[in-house]
């Protein structure tokens, strides 16, 4: 495909590369979200997969946004039907189709951070516990890195802590609190979509199958259910 002659040597071999595993090290502002598009662009253009059997994920809405149309431009109206997204629109997406099959309703709303301050600052007050003393974005930042590992309110529990004592009470109520609202935090949204593959073998294999082809712009950023998350996604083509 013409466009290919835009790409140096490296950037090129890496474009055409089709099956297996493709890993990509270089430095900032050289190119490898440029290859990602190129890639993407020439597995549909040269039909080896079709656009929906396509996977991208990207860390920032606007880094998708730029993506989609330079692949776009590559190829056209093509490029409509790849899944190309943050990995937060991903999981939502998966969890509107899916969610029932672990128990959460389809109409699930998702928390914005003034929402999830609203949650913890009703919990401090329930447990009559001072905001001076826990503030309550430090403790969503403590609840945040929790979910991020995977871990729960006893993790933040310590020898002599305090303050991390107090955090765990608030996890706990935070918790409780919504899924009494029927809601997930943008963690949670990583987090029930893993918890999804996990358990159901049917929804696992189909999505597997369905993307033959899986890419991640700025990999080295996952966490560990964005880690955990993508493998199974590429478990059945490993491409």
């Amino acid at each position: 495909m013409d466009f290919l002659s835009k790409l140096n040597p490296e950037q090129r071999e890496a474009a055409l590369h089709r099956d297996g595993p493709l890993l990509i090290l270089a430095g900032a502002g050289s190119g490898k979200t440029r290859v990602i598009t190129f890639r993407i662009a020439h597995l549909i253009g040269e039909g080896h997969a079709k656009p929906d059997e396509v996977l991208a994920v990207t860390f920032t809405n606007k880094a998708s946004q730029e993506m989609r149309e330079r692949v776009e431009g590559l190829i056209g109206t093509d490029a409509q039907g790849v899944w190309l997204s943050t990995f937060h629109a991903l999981c939502a997406r998966l969890l509107r189709r899916e969610a029932p099959k672990i128990g959460l309703s389809r109409d699930f709303v998702i928390y914005d951070s003034s929402d999830q301050v609203s949650v913890v600052k009703q919990a401090l007050r329930e447990l009559n516990i001072d905001d001076k003393f826990v503030p309550p974005r430090m403790a969503l930042s403590r609840i945040s890195h929790a979910k991020n590992r995977m871990d729960g309110p006893d993790s933040l529990r310590g020898t002599f802590d305090v303050r991390g004592e107090h955090v765990a009470k608030v996890y706990e109520k935070y918790i409780l609190a919504l899924k009494d609202a029927n809601a997930l935090d943008f963690d949670d949204l990583l987090l029930k979509t893993v918890e999804l593959f996990e358990t159901s073998e049917q929804v696992r294999k189909f999505y597997s199958n369905k993307f033959r082809y899986v890419m991640v712009d700025e990999y080295q950023d996952t966490n560990r259910p964005q880690y955990l998350l993508i493998r199974r996604l590429a478990e059945a083509h490993r491409n």
